[in-house]
Formats: structure tokens, C-alpha cells, sequence
């Protein structure tokens, strides 16, 4: 019975290639990407170093004014689990040229009729 599963191989394989559109999109600002990715809804929240967005809208206005320089990264620990068919937590570590600071990234995702989409994200950045 999938439904009760944690991490059935198909599932985080589609999970997998989703987040990897997202950090391609992050990486190259690709909002119309990183704006499908996200549920459109007002019930979604990004949380960031500088920001807490509530909402597609807010989401969408803040990546339209975001600097699209230095947007390279290196991830490191991520951790993608799944629940059910449904439902997954992408956990990931990254790291930018230039500086000893890491950052943390958590997002949520659901899967809706139209796919898979970010329903909360976190981001934060560590010393």
C-alpha cells in the first residue's frame, strides 16, 4: 500500500527531479520555473534570510525584484524524504563562492493534479 509508504523509490525519484528544477531555476532565475513550482495559493509561505512572503503573490513580487547575480550554489546533505504519495520535506545544506557562510533551505511539497508544488519554503543562513 503506497499510501502509508516513507520514501518509496518512485515517489522520491519524481520528488528528486522536481527539486532539481527548482535549484536549476534558482541558480539560472528562472522565475516562470520557480513561480509554477510554488502552489498558487494564498496559503503559501517562503520564509527567508530577509523575508517571510505570504502568499503567491508576495512570492512572485519578491522573485520579480530579486538581484539575479551570484546566484551559483553548491548543495551538500540534502535529505529528501517522502510520505505517502503525496506529501515530501526537501532538507538541503548550501554554500556560495566567496564566503564561509552555509545556508539551510527546507521546503515542503504536495503533490496537486497539476503536479508536484513547494507549499512552505524556509531559508536561512549560518555563520
Amino acid at each position: 500500500m503506497l499510501e502509508n509508504t516513507i520514501n518509496h523509490p518512485d515517489v522520491v525519484a519524481e520528488v528528486t527531479r522536481q527539486f532539481a528544477r527548482y535549484e536549476q531555476a534558482l541558480t539560472t532565475n528562472d522565475t516562470e520555473v520557480l513561480d509554477e513550482l510554488f502552489w498558487h495559493s494564498s496559503h503559501t509561505v517562503r520564509l527567508g534570510a530577509g523575508e517571510n512572503l505570504y502568499g503567491i503573490a508576495e512570492i512572485q513580487a519578491f522573485r520579480a525584484t530579486r538581484p539575479a547575480v551570484n546566484l551559483d550554489r553548491k548543495l551538500k546533505n540534502t535529505v529528501i524524504t517522502t510520505y505517502g504519495e503525496a506529501m515530501a520535506v526537501c532538507s538541503t545544506e548550501f554554500t556560495r563562492e566567496h564566503t564561509e557562510k552555509v545556508g539551510r533551505q527546507q521546503q515542503t511539497w504536495v503533490k496537486f493534479a497539476e503536479g508536484w508544488r513547494i507549499v512552505a519554503a524556509h531559508v536561512s543562513l549560518m555563520s
